[in-house]
This record gives structure tokens, C-alpha cells and sequence, in this order.
């Protein structure tokens, strides 16, 4: 018999509600002063680490396939207000700085066309597809109207909704 596996993930195993209100005030990472206040020492920090081999290649990898470079931008930022490395406040200002370093990677490692907002819609094979599944639809359409007869229906009898139907033979 073999050994019982638990699953990785319990939904069970969460927070009960009000719980961060009974907590020990202190216990986050953000909670505490942040590690780095100089605008100017951040953006230099997250150049280096966005700029190094393995993390350019994954921005890279995540451009190419459709995530927007926003989106990295905010993520970079969040992970980097959970860990207690700067506040939010530092984090907004930086937006723009760690949006054109993600920008600047993927343009040195040649991405031709990437998504740069959250709210660009511009994806071409998606509006190519709808387009030409309404032609077909479009076409079915015609095709059927032309070469079927219009259906004719029985003339309904009086009675209810739930009464017998009687077939004539």
C-alpha cells in the first residue's frame, strides 16, 4: 500500500477571516522600514537585476508571449514593496523607470512586437480569426437561405399549452 500523498494545495489551509487583526503587528517585511529610500540607489538596483543573463532572458521569454511589459513593470515593483526593499511611494515613482528598463531589454534582445499596456488590444490573429469565422458564417447563411424552402408549420389548434396533440394520418 502506498504511502498517502497530501495535496500542494488546500484551500482549507488559509487565514481565518479577522485574523490579521489578532496578528503581531511587525511580522510583514513591509511593515518594517524599507531597505532602500534613494530613488536613485532602486533604480540602479533593479537595473542591475533586470538588466543580468537569466532575468533578461526570462522578460524576454514572457514578451514574446503576450505578457505586457506593464505588467512586468507592476510586478517587479509589488514583489519588490512585499519584500520590504522600498515603499509604495518609492515604487510609483518608479514605474515609468522599470517600464522603459523591460522595454530596453526586450528591444536588445531583439522582441519585433510586444504588448507595452495592460489595455493593448492589438492582437492580430485574434481579429483575423473572428473575421473570417463571420464570412463563414456569413456564407453558410446565404447558402442555406437559397437552396431550402421555407418550412411551413402546422396551424396550431385551440387548447392549452399541455394539451394532446392529434396527428392526422
Amino acid at each position: 500500500m502506498e504511502p498517502r500523498v497530501e495535496a500542494k494545495y488546500n484551500p482549507f489551509d488559509a487565514p481565518v477571516p479577522g485574523q490579521s487583526l489578532t496578528d503581531t503587528p511587525g511580522n510583514a517585511p513591509w511593515e518594517h522600514p524599507p531597505q532602500m529610500t534613494d530613488i536613485h540607489e532602486i533604480s540602479l538596483f533593479l537595473f542591475k537585476r533586470l538588466t543580468a543573463p537569466r532575468a533578461a532572458e526570462q522578460i524576454i521569454l514572457m514578451l514574446q508571449e503576450g505578457v505586457p511589459a506593464e505588467a512586468l513593470a507592476r510586478v517587479v515593483l509589488f514583489g519588490g514593496f512585499t519584500e520590504g526593499k522600498w515603499n509604495v511611494d518609492s515604487a510609483l515613482l518608479l514605474a515609468q523607470t522599470v517600464l522603459k528598463i523591460i522595454v530596453a531589454v526586450a528591444m536588445k534582445g531583439g522582441v519585433k512586437s510586444f504588448k507595452l499596456s495592460l489595455e493593448d488590444k492589438t492582437n492580430l490573429d485574434f481579429r483575423r480569426n473572428l473575421a473570417d469565422m463571420k464570412n463563414k458564417i456569413e456564407r453558410t447563411a446565404k447558402k442555406m437561405a437559397e437552396t431550402e424552402a421555407p418550412m411551413e408549420l402546422p396551424e396550431a389548434e385551440a387548447g392549452g399549452l399541455m394539451s394532446k396533440l392529434t396527428e392526422e394520418i
